[in-house]
């Protein structure tokens, strides 16, 4: 065998191995998200029907070259109320540190397994989601929450495992959370009620739309026309 060739070797492999580091955490110029677009998507407020809205700092932390943007929503006769958050940022960034791991982290311990679901949106497109319910006990009660997420990187919202590398070639990865508190008397087979699942639909629907708007569109914005239309 040619003395050469475990060198050889040796330098492949770690060439190898920066190329695909450097697709999971774009570091090459070829990679380059649409601004416009990230701004479109943070800016959304979903617009539901009798429902306040806030903007609120969210304390669980995230990977590096990423961003947040955290919403609450509460109808106005506290019929429900939702967190959402928009994360967006390089692919390998954005696809690891899902709640089952930020939210156990931040004190929370998951009950039961994750789920994959998906909704129906009026378009007639599919938006699939894992679902998992959480609880924090508290010294007079527990916090329980049940938390929906899925990425898009194209107006579709996806639940891939290994979404890590399912992403990976992307530009720039956008992932959406919506929780919703759960009370003690609610299992986790429990289904959402009527009024959370329509929520759902709405957030997905509205969050695609701020999506595929063309960035030089001189139209209003989705939210906009939602707001117009109720």
């Amino acid at each position: 065998m040619n003395s050469k060739t475990p060198t050889l070797v040796v330098i492949g492999l770690l060439v190898a191995g920066a190329l695909v580091h450097g697709a999971i955490t774009q570091r090459w110029s070829v990679f380059d998200p649409d601004a416009a677009r990230a701004v479109r998507m943070h800016s959304v407020e979903v617009a539901f029907p009798d429902c306040d809205v806030e903007e609120y700092e969210n304390d669980v932390p995230l990977k590096e070259r990423s961003v947040a943007t955290s919403r609450r929503y509460l109808a106005r006769d506290g019929s429900f109320s939702a967190a959402l958050s928009i994360i967006s940022g390089v692919p390998g960034a954005v696809a690891t540190h899902t709640p089952d791991v930020c939210y156990t982290a931040s004190g929370y311990r998951m009950i039961g397994g994750i789920k994959r679901e998906s909704v129906k949106l009026t378009n007639g497109s599919e938006a699939v989601y894992f679902v998992a319910d959480f609880e924090k006990k508290k010294e007079s009660q527990a916090d329980r929450l049940r938390i929906r997420w899925s990425w898009t990187t194209s107006g579709n919202w996806e639940a891939p495992d290994h979404a890590r590398f399912h992403f990976m070639k992307s530009s720039e990865l956008f992932k959406l959370y919506i929780v919703t508190p759960r009370n003690e008397r609610e299992t986790t087979t429990d289904q959402d009620s009527a009024i959370v699942q329509r929520f759902i639909r709405s957030t997905f629907e509205q969050y695609s739309k701020a999506f595929e708007q063309p960035a030089s569109s001189n139209a209003p914005s989705p939210l906009h026309q939602d707001r117009i239309s109720n």
